[in-house]
């Protein structure tokens, strides 16, 4: 067992992991919720299940430890405060503002066993298991269309959006989307009380509090110096900078690398089309490569933040960045564009790298795959048909805790 955060890079040998097993949060979507909460399709549970797991199989038997959101965030409710506290802070983020339905919600929540609370709060908490004493707002009596009084969280099988570990610390992220914001909420109790997950040492480099977004798949460690941040449609230029600014100024950490994305879904982070799989060899989506801005942000000689635009193409800054003589850019479908956009609708360029050349993606991506092990790279796959459906790749799926260095 690996107490702590440690990650200092984005291929040093994955030593433990955090994920979410998906649950009835899945089967809680409809035709008419899925733009809301972010899904393309519903999935089929019983098989995202089995995909999951084989997922989760994957990493432990190449040597990773796996611990779950559901059972690291249960250990801290043992506390009645800490119980009490966070069921607050969800019905706040959950905008329940009627005192009728805050109690009723409250007296419910704090009723059951703490891992089955965790799981009831991520599967969504329907309107007809919930009586209130005595109406106190119209909420309390308007049963409306939707039968949710608390929506669920579909999404949260992707971990690596609402929390990244970088360094000895965590960015607890402000979600763009009032979907996934809540998801958060249950990573900033682990961290905050979940001393196997978390050492008091360990830094907090962003907040959910803070006022603007930033999410965990714009996040890339490079090495020790070197962050990379996309300014995508979900991280503001504002969040992303707040986030330097804490990381520079309380690290070891030098620069940050600030990728100015194009504002489509199909780009919705960095890491859906930019992946690091080897010391020097990056995934890319070609689509990016000629229209992105890359800026650098380091700290001047008062410790205040200094923005350089870096002129180059994408291969020569990021050798530069890295102190290396070259990279190589391996494009998701390689130079057929037909190929490039299927696959890219798979998440393509979405890998996770559990050692230096070795990394997990979708099967799906056959072209691609092909692509990385030409380039020398050794490629698991899992099968995502269903879990896909969530827009993702086993990057999304994963939050790195702890990598060994390199």
């Amino acid at each position: 067992m690996y107490n702590g955060i440690h990650n200092y890079s984005e291929i040093g040998t994955l030593k433990k992991v955090l994920l979410h097993r998906p649950g009835a949060e899945l089967e809680a979507l409809t035709p008419d919720t899925l733009g809301k909460l972010l899904f393309e399709d519903i999935p089929f549970l019983s098989v995202a299940q089995k995909e999951h797991d084989a997922f989760a199989k994957l990493l432990e038997d190449n040597g990773t430890e796996v611990v779950y959101i559901v059972d690291e965030a249960a250990k801290v409710m043992t506390d009645p405060r800490i119980k009490q506290e966070f069921i607050d802070e969800f019905l706040r983020l959950s905008r329940i503002n009627s005192k009728g339905m805050r109690a009723a919600l409250t007296v419910y929540l704090m009723g059951m066993d703490n891992k089955k609370m965790i799981e009831t709060v991520i599967a969504g908490i329907k309107r007809s298991v919930i009586k209130t004493e005595k109406a106190t707002s119209l909420m309390d009596l308007i049963e409306g269309e939707d039968p949710f009084v608390s929506e669920p969280m579909p999404n949260l099988f992707m971990p690596r959006d609402p929390a990244a570990c970088v360094g000895d610390g965590i960015a607890i992220c402000n979600m763009f989307t009032d979907a996934r914001r809540r998801e958060a909420l249950i990573l900033r109790y682990i961290y905050k009380y979940n001393r196997d997950f978390a050492n008091e040492e360990d830094k907090l480099w962003y907040d959910l509090r803070d006022p603007m977004s930033i999410e965990g798949g714009d996040i890339s460690v490079l090495n020790k110096e070197v962050v990379a941040v996309g300014l995508s449609p979900r991280t503001s230029i504002t969040g992303a900078e707040t986030f330097a600014r804490n990381l520079l100024q309380n690290s070891e950490f030098k620069r940050i690398l600030a990728f100015n994305l194009p504002k489509f879904s199909a780009f919705s982070h960095l890491d859906t089309v930019f992946t690091m799989v080897d010391y020097d060899k990056f995934t890319i989506h070609p689509e990016i490569e000629g229209p992105m801005e890359v800026f650098e942000i380091s700290l001047n000689d008062k410790g205040e933040l200094k923005f350089t635009a870096m002129k180059d193409e994408l291969n020569k800054v990021l050798a530069k960045e890295l102190g290396l003589p070259a990279v190589n850019l391996i494009r998701c479908g390689g130079n057929n564009i037909l190929v490039s956009q299927r696959e890219q609708w798979n998440d393509g360029s979405n890998t996770l790298c559990i050692a230096p050349g070795k990394v997990v993606t979708s099967d799906r991506n056959y072209v691609t795959n092909e692509l990385l092990e030409k380039n020398g790279l050794e490629v698991l796959t899992v099968s995502l048909s269903e879990l896909s459906r969530g827009k993702g790749g086993p990057r999304c799926m994963a939050c790195p805790v702890v990598r060994e260095d390199i």
